[in-house]
């Protein structure tokens, strides 16, 4: 019976495969018709990987309890089970050993890559390059696919404001805008045009919703936003993500608004389900089941599976819940078949999809394993994306880009030679140590003489169950003396500081966002005897650098920047790469100023830096200025640019279909190509709700000759307007505009025009 079916199901998919057809819904229907009620809540329960599959099984304890739920069907599907040999043979398990031969789908974290590591997400938005953006993403995929993962738990496109938190490096910064096309280019990259395809996985958008405003910035806080926020801000990533066809959400830890996420109607049910008509599955966090109780809204573990059901959680992520307690909730009424089976079909419908029903095994391919591993096509990709990722943040003099030749360079910091940190964090199948170090890149420049010098040292820390984990050091400050002997016989100083590669990510918070350590004191330290400083920030977020700003002629934002890290670096600093980069979240001049964000409100009393003088009664600071240091969207080129005025082909939209054009002249002024990303704001003077001073609408990339002029354009419309109003609907109203274009989001550089009529 157990093979007629395999045969049946696989026949199923084998002739949806022949016709093309994208439609599984009859062969779920038929599947889920054979199923007991106990295998379909098998479908909705996830494992992590309990034991070692290529072993023998595991004779007792918890492991032995999840192996015959294993081989009793009742696995839906396992996380963090990677390798050919590992996920061949857990998954010979379920499709041979079990009665119906379900296959299993496994996910894994692909957050920046998988063996081969891309920059940090936060890093890969800097670049503003979206084509690039989802090559590095569909890169990833290749390589995880080729190890047996057919299913990313990425890309996560929370929008966060706030520095303090450690998964901003996770995501695509502050603007809802650039977000939400970051958020569908990795959705293509991940399962590009043909998910049945080998060389795909099905991905993941998260964490629904609003855990980038989590308070203070502290992980897995709590959050409270108005209904404004959650949809002006907060949604359009994820939107965006299902109008790319992404197959999975991914609820998360915190609660919104006093309802945990995991068991929040509003937003899976009414607002994803319903109103997005999203057809893919919603698998809850890691345990964020059980965690409800710990919020004080489940009162026990029962109680939590009612309440998660109940919410749109269609698959338990190893709280063990579902599994255990989603039986009984339907004998005793509180839950319904209907849901059970809405669920299920949702689970089945993405496996369909993969082509796992046609070929259970396609992702077990030792030979694909080993050839496309670290490949060259995928280390190319990953220098690319590198390097389009760097921000130059200040170049005084023209400091940069190097002299190839005949200069005496200090290499100093406890980042220069360390080939972990590059790595950042989420890189769970990397081998440690593979990045290639500041140090390694710039030996391949053998014109100059580089002597290297830790200055401050980095130390060892307890591992965390995760990884083997080191600090930069806060205890001693011996290596200070010698690098600043390194720094005075040097022409110039390179010096490579920031974040060790965990000091961001999940559970990575931070009260201060300054250089750790002893750091700041080295810099300070080195700037004394030599002055001629290039600084490297090596880190997984927006630090406080006013100190730097002040004092230090060149400034380069690498991020953790990956496998190619090195290389990259060094091209920018001797000049064979031109930086492009634009910052996707503003830098702070405090930590006091978070959250700090472009497109703020204005108050009753807005007042300006420098304005209002002798009064205190407008919003601002006693102590600082209100304005961010490097504002979003900010990046220099080691050639200039310049703007003429905006024209715009009229002042008025008289209806609403009608549209005008806004352009200006973008000039390169300078004597080397270069790239700009010429950015369009707009700003909704009077509305039926305050809105932002200014929000992003548009941007294009240019490359320029030296000398040369090329007219922009951009073609603005009244569904460029539009907004979640006080009625509650998605509108543009009729009114009073300005339109900014410029080079980031600072420009004052403006027009105005009028949006007449609707009709």
């Amino acid at each position: 019976m157990k093979k007629f079916l395999l045969i049946l199901i696989f026949t199923f998919g084998f002739i949806n495969n022949i016709q093309s057809q994208k439609d599984y819904s009859k062969d779920v229907e038929n599947l889920l018709k054979k199923m007991t009620l106990e295998e379909k809540i098998g479908q909705m329960n996830q494992y992590n990987g309990f034991y070692d599959a290529t072993g023998p099984s595991p004779s007792g304890g918890d492991a032995k309890k999840k192996y015959d739920n294993l081989k009793n069907g009742l696995v839906g599907s396992m996380l963090n089970v990677r390798g050919v040999n590992e996920v061949r043979a857990f998954q010979k398990i379920a499709v041979e050993e079990t009665r119906l031969g379900i296959p299993l789908i496994f996910g894994f974290d692909l957050i920046h890559g998988y063996k081969t590591i891309a920059p940090i997400p936060l890093a890969e938005s800097a670049s503003w390059d979206l084509n690039e953006i989802q090559n590095s993403a569909s890169l990833g995929a290749k390589e995880a696919s080729a190890a047996g993962i057919n299913w990313t738990f990425a890309p996560m496109v929370d929008i966060s404001r706030d520095a303090r938190w450690g998964r901003v490096m996770e995501g695509a910064g502050e603007d809802p805008f650039l977000g939400s096309l970051v958020a569908a280019a990795r959705v293509k990259g991940f399962q590009g045009n043909d998910l049945s395809s080998p060389s795909t996985v099905a991905a993941c958008a998260k964490h629904f919703a609003a855990y980038g405003f989590v308070e203070s910035g502290r992980d897995y806080n709590t959050v409270d936003i108005g209904l404004s926020t959650l949809h002006n801000i907060v949604l359009p990533p994820f939107k965006a993500a299902v109008d790319a066809g992404v197959k999975t959400f991914m609820n998360g830890f915190t609660e919104l608004n006093g309802i945990p996420v995991t068991a929040d109607s509003y937003l899976q049910r009414e607002i994803l389900k319903k109103q997005w008509g999203f057809k893919g599955f919603i698998v809850s966090d890691w345990g964020s089941l059980r965690e409800m109780m710990d919020h004080g809204y489940a009162k026990n573990r029962k109680h939590a599976g009612e309440l998660a059901l109940n919410g749109g959680s269609d698959m338990d992520m190893e709280s063990t819940i579902y599994i255990e307690e989603l039986s009984n909730l339907i004998n005793e009424g509180k839950i319904n078949i209907e849901q059970i089976d809405d669920a299920v079909r949702r689970i089945l419908l993405v496996k369909f999809e993969l082509g796992l029903f046609d070929d259970p095994y396609r992702y077990c391919d030792l030979v694909r394993e080993k050839k496309i591993t670290g490949s060259k096509e995928i280390m190319d990709g990953a220098l690319e994306m590198a390097k389009k990722s760097i921000v130059l943040l200040k170049n005084n003099k023209k400091l940069l880009p190097l002299k190839k030749n005949g200069q005496k360079i200090a290499l100093i910091g406890p980042l220069a030679a360390d080939k972990n940190s590059p790595l950042g964090n989420w890189r769970v199948a990397a081998d440690n140590n593979t990045a290639v170090s500041v140090l390694e890149g710039l030996s391949h420049y053998t014109g100059n003489e580089i002597t290297h010098s830790q200055g401050i040292r980095l130390v060892n820390k307890i591992p965390d169950g995760f990884h083997e984990e080191v600090q930069i050091n806060n205890t001693d400050k011996t290596g200070i003396l010698e690098a600043k002997e390194v720094a005075k016989k040097a022409d110039v100083v390179i010096m490579v500081l920031g974040e060790y590669g965990f000091q961001s990510g999940e559970g990575r918070s931070r009260a201060n966002l300054d250089l750790p350590g002893f750091q700041q004191e080295l810099l300070e330290e080195i700037h004394k005897v030599n002055s001629n400083i290039v600084l490297v920030l090596m880190n997984g977020r927006p630090l406080t650098l006013d100190w730097s700003s002040q004092n230090i002629p060149a400034i380069i934002e690498s991020w953790h920047l990956g496998t190619q890290s090195g290389h990259a670096i060094s091209q920018v600093i001797y000049g064979d790469y031109n930086p492009s980069g634009k910052l996707p979240m503003s830098f702070p001049r405090s930590v006091g100023q978070i959250p700090i964000y472009y497109n703020h409100k204005s108050t009753g009393r807005p007042g300006a830096d420098g304005e209002d003088a002798g009064s205190v009664f407008w919003s601002h600071y006693q102590d600082e200025k209100n304005t961010a240091l490097y504002p979003f969207g900010f990046g220099l080129s080691y050639t200039s640019f310049e703007y003429s005025n905006i024209k715009l082909s009229k002042n008025t939209l008289m209806k609403k279909n009608d549209e005008l054009t806004a352009s200006i002249k973008l000039t390169n002024t300078g004597k080397l190509k270069g790239k700009e990303v010429v950015q369009l704001y707009i700003r909704d003077k009077f509305a039926s709700s305050t809105r932002p001073v200014k929000e992003l609408k548009g941007f294009k990339m240019i490359d320029l000759n030296p000398g040369e002029t090329k007219n922009i354009s951009f073609k603005i419309n009244s569904k460029m307007l539009e907004y979640y109003s006080p009625r509650n609907i998605w509108e543009s109203e009729i009114g009073d505009f300005e339109l900014f274009i410029g080079t980031n989001s600072s420009t004052e550089r403006k027009a105005s025009f009028e949006l007449k009529s609707l009709n």
